[in-house]
């Protein structure tokens, strides 16, 4: 959740938008929905960290978002796709690799 709270308030402010409480999440409320579906079909609260658990998450919170996005909006910008895409892989993704990582080398000590 938190990953795509930062993800849509980089994205505002990078707009110069301003960002408070309520816009921040009237923005990400789509991908927090899909985010949540994610959750639940990949069952992510018994093993958060597995990459195939994190995949589901992400291809989630990525299709469920810009497919309510596109249904309010009737437009969807092929660049916004394209970041939507890369920016929560590399958020929803990014921490698992990292955090997978450190509990291997953890192991082996």
């Amino acid at each position: 959740m938190l990953a795509v709270l930062v993800f849509t308030a980089i994205g505002r402010s990078l707009h110069g938008e301003v960002v408070d409480a309520f816009e921040l999440l009237t923005t990400a409320s789509p991908f927090l929905l899909g985010l949540v579906i994610g959750w639940l079909v990949g069952r992510a609260w018994r093993a958060p960290l597995r990459l195939p658990v994190g995949t589901a998450v992400w291809v989630s919170a990525t299709v469920v978002g810009l497919g309510v996005r596109a249904a309010f909006t009737h437009r969807l910008p092929l660049a916004f796709v394209v970041v939507v895409t890369l920016g929560l892989a590399l958020l929803l993704l990014g921490w698992r690799v990292l955090a997978r990582s450190i509990v291997r080398r953890r192991s082996r000590t």
